[in-house]
């Protein structure tokens, strides 16, 4: 669990977990949109330097985020090795039969790992700063409009929080699963890849019924509480924008127009 952040919330009360999440999530896509422009070295290290000011400002552990990269360290490995060798170029670094490294190729795989990277850890940082309840009344909210052509924006926001609050709960599952299976000997680290995915079976079946279990205790719970939707629902806190939103909101503006920047002079 403690490699899983995408789901998990680190309340620390610092000025980014006390921003509206209306402003956090609109920022984190328009993070993700200002990273995917981002074509030269200037404009990565400009989101590398911005996005360390949020985690130190946030006060969650880098650590902790740092952790969260090892579950998908095979995909920026695999993102990097198919940009290495499929890119093409005309500086050749290195030619082996059907095997060629470009100067292109090494670019654009360091430029995808990075990319990838930044990505996740931005994302990551969106669900460490904010509460499930917040997170819910944020994606309702960006998904309003979407009301006046009858979609359920707050079932929606729902199964989306939901979903990402059961991601470090049931990674926690799998591993109690997997130390089980481990006791009595089972053994998921030798022989080959059809011979793992074989050995998986045993941890993959008891995952989808504790899943399933889980999923009915919860609607069991919200039935109990007379759970309809957003039909005559109220809020305890209203979401008001406030200065600092503001200010959140023109700081990342500012650092959208430096990326633009970057690609007009870089």
């Amino acid at each position: 669990m403690s490699r899983i952040t995408i789901g998990q919330y680190y309340p620390t009360g610092s000025w980014i977990h006390n921003l509206d999440p209306r402003i956090k999530l609109l920022g984190t896509i328009l993070y993700i949109t200002f990273l995917l422009m981002v074509n030269n070295v200037v404009g990565y290290v400009i989101s590398l330097i911005f996005l360390v000011i949020q985690i130190l400002v946030s006060k969650v552990p880098l650590k902790l985020m740092l952790r969260g990269l090892r579950p998908i360290l095979f995909i920026l490995f695999f993102a990097a090795g198919i940009n290495l060798f499929m890119t093409p170029g005309e500086n050749i670094l290195f030619e082996f039969a059907f095997i060629r490294i470009t100067e292109e190729g090494v670019r654009m795989a360091i430029q995808m790992a990075v990319r990838l990277t930044l990505l996740i850890l931005g994302s990551s940082l969106l669900t460490l700063t904010t509460s499930p309840i917040e997170l819910t009344d944020g994606i309702e909210f960006l998904l309003k409009p979407l009301k006046k052509i009858k979609v359920p924006s707050h079932d929606i926001a729902m199964m989306m929080t939901i979903a990402l609050r059961f991601i470090p709960t049931l990674a926690d599952e799998m591993d109690k699963i997997m130390k089980a299976q481990k006791a009595r000997g089972a053994d998921f680290e030798t022989g080959g890849l059809i011979k793992r995915g074989k050995n998986l079976l045993p941890i993959l079946i008891p995952l989808f019924v504790s899943a399933f279990k889980r999923a009915d205790e919860l609607a069991t719970a919200m039935e109990a509480r007379c759970y309809r939707g957003d039909i005559n629902r109220t809020r305890m806190k209203q979401m008001k924008l406030q200065k600092k939103d503001w200010y959140a909101l023109g700081v990342l503006f500012v650092f959208g127009g430096l990326i633009v920047l970057t690609r007009v002079v870089f």
